[in-house]
């Protein structure tokens, strides 16, 4: 064998230990590292995933108390149970602070008013009652009758109209229970001034035929919510642990 034939045959074992080497160790870890790469951006796009979600619950749970705060507030409006007493407190306090007597009042149809003047059939109101009916509230209709003037009356019946307002920013408005008003009739009552003052207003009886509502039968204000955080959670657990009464959900009361 000359001496080329000696250099071509260590060329060849040099060129196929390499090939082996390769083969052997090289190639292996470097469909390691691709594998790897792989996983990391996987687990790099579930951390973008898990960061997005932190961000969002972080948000939610800034906002919860003032979300459970709108909806207590929604509760006075259409409470979870007939609250009557709270009703004739609400009208009782707007009529005193109005200077008008608060007669009468009843539970179901209009009574009829007799002779009057029938001065407002609410028709705007209709949209809202149908929609009411529409959410399933259990409907309570009511007579009221209130004696007083003319321009005390008028601003009663516009305080008790606006009781839950949603005004043209979008907001609901709550400082008493939801009255749809179906009809408002007035008629003459005598004279109001005290000693009989020929310059005393004339007194009338207002009479008013609403709407008040409840939720459906079964259905709870906030599911079983507390302020402390929705059913269900941790914090909700423990803190309804602390005692027995609050594992029920909160009953909320008018309170004008």
């Amino acid at each position: 064998m000359t001496g080329r034939d000696r250099i071509v045959v260590v060329a060849l074992a040099a060129l196929a230990v390499l090939a082996a080497v390769w083969l052997l160790a090289v190639a292996p870890e470097r469909e390691k590292a691709s594998k790897l790469a792989t996983e990391v951006s996987s687990a790099q796009a579930q951390l973008s995933t898990a960061e997005s979600q932190l961000a969002s619950a972080s948000a939610a749970q800034a906002k919860y108390q003032t979300a459970y705060a709108s909806i207590v507030s929604l509760g006075k409006a259409v409470p979870a149970s007939e609250e009557v007493p709270s009703l004739i407190y609400q009208l009782a306090q707007a009529t005193g602070e109005k200077n008008i007597e608060f007669a009468s009042i009843t539970a179901g149809g209009s009574s009829g008013s007799g002779a009057g003047s029938s001065v407002r059939s609410a028709a705007g109101l209709t949209a809202g009652a149908s929609a009411a009916a529409g959410a399933g509230f259990t409907q309570m209709p009511f007579t009221f009758v209130f004696n007083g003037s003319f321009e005390n009356l008028s601003s009663l019946f516009t305080q008790l109209d606006g009781f839950a307002q949603r005004p043209s920013s979008g907001d609901v408005r709550v400082s008493g229970r939801l009255l749809t008003v179906q009809s408002v009739t007035l008629a003459p009552g005598g004279s109001s001034g005290s000693g009989g003052s020929e310059n005393a207003p004339e007194k009338l009886t207002g009479t008013i035929t609403a709407t008040a509502y409840v939720l459906p039968a079964g259905q709870s204000l906030t599911g079983g919510a507390t302020a402390s955080g929705p059913a269900g959670t941790a914090t909700q657990t423990a803190s309804t642990g602390a005692s027995s009464s609050s594992n029920s959900p909160a009953v909320v009361q008018v309170n004008p």
